[in-house]
């Protein structure tokens, strides 16, 4: 790693971080709100087309956290960090199916959150609480892995000094950082990230092309590449005595590749964020031509996952993974195209984190305080308790960077994926069907979470006793697997059992309030307009 401040990438870097900020304040003029709404300021007027829909989705998924950790997972352990490719290919066709009839009883009755959602089919505002609440909980440390991005690149800069620095000097950095995505994300909402979008999403692609020609130019191609890789991943770990890594993933741990890679394509669009730029959208054809161009994300995910390959051999030497690209960017490109990548790397945590702050205090302000605190309130107070919880939800996420090691945050997100995979059934069942008792998926949700949560506790690593990993053995099986996964079919498995045993009990279902031609509705069809839910009726909207 270099000495000192690298002047020339900071100044391009600062550049395009001033850009964006002007960006983010301009979105609020961007197709300005006729009203104060949550559907203006939390889903930007549900008024975005094909482009901007794709752009804010992809800036959503793909992450700052996306472009340090995969690579880093390829780097430390080899190729058993590409599951993150194959789970964003089988997620496409996943949510072809469902999120368009989401959208469409979304538009009808005036959804704004998926607790929105299932409180309306299922009327049940227990669980409505529970996927509120799992929402919330796994979107937290999701907001502080994106803070985690933006250290990683100001580490490698050299901003802020060394580890014997004063915290707040070392920290100022990423703390004007927070400070300016708060301002904006305060003052224009879903606008903010939906314009920044397009600057992060271009730049990304710019750097990718660039590194995946550029570098292995430099470093002899990708025969040597993956040459010197597999001669790394053949090395004995100290820590386990087992070999670093290899180029395929061994037999024993092709179930956990397999297993994580379907549990989390099973998560991904369950996370509040990504249903919140789904329902920023114009129309369900916007959806279904989303799902159909995103996929150009996962090449360039499984391209930027080659740089891990390529930090190797170009013997970049870090005690934290999450700096190998940005040192592989460092030493590999010209300072100024550095700012380029770190920038990069930079926005792409701005825009993910937005989003998350605001999916999260929607889900706080119509599914908690609306609920359970205030059922009487207006619109314009939801959208005011709204942005002030989207700032409390940053500052935590701050916080949890700043006074806790970055693993604990790995380890949080992880456990995150477990618990919002539980919502699946509730959420996706749901929207195909009404057979499922409410009070079966309150269960199935409580056995997934627990079973999930005492499961990730139990797996050490070499490093750590609790929460080391997210992959144990499957009962009954006998083979290594993804814990949400197997928390996911206990969840079915209970949910199941006891709707047979409620309804031979003759239990209360709950009034359902949406009706079968719903959920194909689209928005230019006649007599479709928004409905509000029961509990805002008498207020304008």
């Amino acid at each position: 790693m270099k000495d000192g401040v690298n002047g020339v990438a900071l100044a391009v870097f600062i550049f395009f971080f001033l850009a964006v900020t002007v960006m983010g304040f301009l979105a609020a003029r961007w197709r300005k709100a006729e009203n104060e709404s949550l559907d203006e300021w939390g889903l930007g007027g549900r008024s975005f087309g094909t482009w901007v829909t794709w752009f804010l989705l992809g800036g959503d998924l793909y992450t700052a956290y996306t472009f340090v950790a995969v690579p880093a997972a390829i780097y430390a352990a080899g190729a058993a960090g590409f599951f993150a490719v194959p789970y964003t290919i089988l997620v496409y066709p996943l949510i072809f199916t469902f999120l368009p009839r989401l959208w469409s009883v979304s538009h009808k009755h005036g959804y704004v959150t998926t607790s929105d959602f299932v409180r309306g089919r299922f009327g049940s505002k227990g669980l409505s609480l529970a996927v509120a609440v799992t929402g919330i909980l796994a979107t937290m440390p999701y907001i502080a892995l994106q803070l985690v991005g933006i250290q990683a690149v100001l580490d490698v800069m050299g901003v802020g000094g060394g580890e014997n620095t004063n915290w707040f000097v070392k920290d100022l950095p990423l703390l004007i950082a927070f400070g300016v995505l708060a301002a904006y994300t305060y003052s224009s909402g879903l606008r903010a990230p939906a314009l920044i979008a397009f600057v992060k999403d271009t730049l990304i692609y710019i750097v990718i092309a660039v590194a995946i020609i550029y570098i292995p130019i430099k470093l002899g191609g990708f025969d040597d590449i993956f040459a010197k890789a597999g001669e790394a991943f053949s090395q004995t770990n100290p820590a386990t005595g087992k070999p670093r890594g290899a180029l395929i993933p061994a037999e024993p741990g092709q179930w956990t590749y397999a297993t994580l890679a379907l549990g989390s394509a099973l998560a991904l669009f369950m996370y509040p964020h990504s249903i919140t730029a789904t329902l920023s959208s114009r129309s369900r054809d916007v959806i279904r031509r989303n799902t159909t161009i995103l996929p150009l994300y996962s090449l360039m995910l499984g391209l930027l996952a080659l740089l891990g390959f390529m930090a190797i051999a170009a013997g970049v030497k870090v005690t934290n993974g999450q700096l190998a690209i940005p040192q592989l960017f460092e030493d590999m490109f010209p300072s100024w195209f550095a700012g380029v990548a770190f920038a990069a790397i930079g926005i792409g945590a701005l825009v993910p984190a937005a989003i998350m702050s605001i999916a999260a205090a929607n889900l706080f302000t119509r599914n908690i305080y609306k609920d359970f605190i205030k059922p009487d309130a207006t619109p314009k107070e939801e959208t005011r308790v709204s942005k002030l919880v989207s700032l409390l939800v940053k500052v935590g996420a701050l916080v949890f960077v700043l006074t806790m090691d970055k693993t604990v945050a790995i380890n949080f997100q992880l456990l995150g994926g477990i618990w919002i995979l539980q919502t699946f059934p509730a959420l996706v069942g749901g929207l195909f069907t009404r057979w499922f008792h409410r009070w079966a998926l309150l269960a199935g949700w409580a056995v997934g979470m627990v079973y999930g949560t005492f499961a990730a506790y139990g797996v050490a690593s070499p490093t750590q006793n609790h929460f080391g990993g997210s992959a144990k053995e499957i009962p009954g099986i006998g083979e290594i697997g993804y814990i949400g996964l197997t928390a996911f079919v206990l969840n079915v498995v209970v949910t199941v059992v006891l709707t047979f045993v409620l309804k031979a009990a003759k239990a209360p279902e709950g009034v359902d309030e949406t009706k079968p031609s719903d959920y194909t509705a689209d928005a230019g069809d006649p007599g479709v307009a928004v409905e509000l839910p029961p509990a805002t009726a008498g207020t304008s909207h």
